[in-house]
């Protein structure tokens, strides 16, 4: 048999197309859920500064007879302002850049920008999802560079809730009472919109299944999802933040009220509570929800007064911490929070009772945050960035989101960089008194 011959042969590593599509998250705030009213507010005549402030309707009270008592107008504000910042950027030397990523006849560039769009995209997505749990931080600027506060945007965000952050929403029973709870205090009764997370999502559509509702049922079934249900818009997103409880809620404490900062009930702001662990730092959560308990012996069911009209409706008082809040060696635990309770008569009165000591109070423990807002009452600002001339500038958009953003292309003289940065400004609010915040236990 003749010998094999050995051939010289060589080997070329390519690098392919796949035309794989980017593992893309599910989420509707800027696209869906934000009123971009005030997007681009800098380019407002005479507003100076990263804020913007927008009116929210008057109040008043009714007084019986003919006979006016005036009363005083009052012109109610909420603050957008836009101090959140973020960039994506890579780099590439003149060799990469010629012998790499310009190889083929369609650049491979697009495909590094559109991952860098993406990513970009998402952050900026999910840091307006934190008004969910009122999260967003405070942002200055320091020698040019954004950098948190350490504060939060407590003015923004939902403190009446539904659900305890132990049982499961997964019906549309459920559903319907979180609805009729949001109606009862008095809402907006245009552009009610729903945010679940994702996975929870088949679970409702799935309990929808065994109601006799074919033509519901199958509209359903082609998609599954819920879509209008209510007369509310029902989106999904798996960017929905977790709120970490203090230590009162995921121990299940029981609050007793000990005194307030307004013993005559015209303004509420702080309570003391006993009834919690004695010196425990991480006692209370900023953004921690707190609901008065029914059946205290010798004290009254409290219970919110209707936004217009000053009417007792059937939901209890629900409150939210605006700090942290640690324990004294007595163990007893100050709460501030939003909003103020007033009980005396007047416009802002909204609770049927003065707070008074013995009654008690709950904290929810740590749950998902679901988000149901009303009247487009959630706001975005996203001005778009100058150019940087000398470098080529270009406005980027991601087209899944909604997200638009600034692109800037150039080299560094003298140092072999070609450098490419996608960056943004932004931020977003939601109007307290228009949303309510939806608990998902963090084991559903």
């Amino acid at each position: 048999m003749a010998a094999t011959p050995t051939n010289i042969l060589q080997q070329v590593q390519t690098y392919q197309r796949s035309s794989l599509g980017l593992l893309e998250n599910m989420s509707p705030f800027i696209s869906e859920i934000c009123n971009t009213k005030f997007k681009n507010f800098q380019d407002i005549q005479a507003n100076l500064g990263s804020s913007v402030t927008f009116d929210r309707p008057p109040r008043f009270t009714t007084s019986n007879g003919l006979v006016a008592t005036f009363q005083p107008a009052a012109q109610l504000t909420h603050t957008l302002t836009c101090d959140q910042a973020a960039n994506t950027s890579f780099e590439f030397t003149a060799q990469e850049r010629l012998f790499n990523v310009d190889k083929e006849v369609d650049s491979y560039m697009k495909q590094f920008g559109r991952s860098a769009v993406a990513e970009m995209a998402n952050y900026i997505e999910s840091n307006v999802a934190l008004n969910a749990n009122s999260h967003v931080p405070v942002n200055s600027i320091v020698n040019g560079q954004t950098v948190p506060t350490g504060a939060l945007y407590t003015n923004s965000g939902p403190y009446r809730f539904f659900g305890d952050g132990s049982t499961a929403i997964n019906s549309f029973n459920q559903l319907s009472q979180m609805l009729a709870n949001y109606l009862d205090f008095g809402a907006a009764k245009t552009g009610l919109k729903v945010v679940l997370p994702t996975t929870i999502v088949p679970q409702i559509v799935s309990s929808g299944l065994n109601q006799f509702a074919p033509r519901r049922n199958d509209e359903m079934v082609e998609d599954w999802l819920i879509g209008n249900y209510g007369g509310a818009e029902f989106y999904r997103s798996n960017l929905l933040p977790n709120h970490t409880a203090g230590t009162a809620g995921d121990s299940a404490q029981t609050l007793t009220v000990v005194s307030t900062n307004d013993p005559t009930g015209a303004n509420i702001t702080q309570i003391t509570f006993s009834g919690v662990s004695a010196s425990d730092a991480n006692c209370i959560n900023s953004g921690d929800l707190i609901e008065f308990n029914d059946g205290v012996s010798g004290q009254p069911n409290m219970r919110f007064l209707t936004w217009i009209g000053h009417n007792v409706c059937r939901q209890s008082v629900q409150i939210r911490a605006t700090a942290d809040a640690a324990s004294t060696g007595g163990s007893q635990v100050t709460i501030s929070f939003y909003p103020a309770l007033v009980s005396t008569p007047g416009a802002n009165q909204n609770i049927n009772n003065n707070i008074v000591a013995g009654m008690q109070a709950s904290v929810l423990p740590s749950h998902t945050c679901g988000l149901l807002i009303g009247g487009d009452a959630m706001f975005l600002a996203m001005p778009r960035l100058p150019n940087q001339s000398p470098y080529a500038t270009s406005a980027e958009y991601d087209p899944d989101l909604g997200v638009s953003m600034r692109l800037t292309y150039g080299s560094v003289f003298g140092q072999n960089q070609l450098g490419m940065i996608y960056d943004g400004t932004w931020g977003s609010t939601v109007v307290p008194e228009y949303a309510m915040r939806v608990i998902f236990p963090l084991t559903q």
